[in-house]
């Protein structure tokens, strides 16, 4: 089995085919981050209608998850999940390296992942 930068739950997957059936031009969907708000980071989730090869793919049945390059050891680790409350709908960062958040939830501290020689290992081998 590849490597998986992110997992994803099964409601995280389902809001991808829901979004892949009303939008017939995304082949996906990129998890993403950028530098914003009080606790310097935010997650970012765009549709992807062209592939770049130098992210991270996380294959399911219900479509792909694009991982940007540049926000791997920051969600190292991360489960994405989707939830419907009565104050937000939206995806979840289940993220390990998150060390704190802002009041407002928008923004989050975020350390890199730190590697072990097997994720490493895994990382490198060829994809079946």
């Amino acid at each position: 089995m590849a490597f998986e930068v992110i997992t994803t739950t099964q409601a995280a997957r389902d809001r991808l085919s829901e979004i892949l059936a009303n939008r017939p031009e995304a082949i996906g969907i990129r998890i993403g981050l950028k530098n914003a708000g009080c606790a310097g980071m935010e997650y970012t989730v765009d549709l992807v209608t062209e592939e770049d090869p130098k992210d991270d793919k996380v294959e399911t049945p219900e479509g792909i998850f694009y991982v940007n390059p540049q926000a791997t050891l920051f969600l190292l680790g991360t489960q994405l999940d989707f939830e419907v409350t009565k104050l937000r709908t939206g995806f979840v960062f289940n993220n390990p390296n998150q060390t704190s958040a802002c009041g407002c939830g928008e923004s989050v501290e975020l350390k890199p992942a730190e590697m072990s020689p097997e994720m490493l290992q895994a990382r490198q081998a060829p994809a079946n």
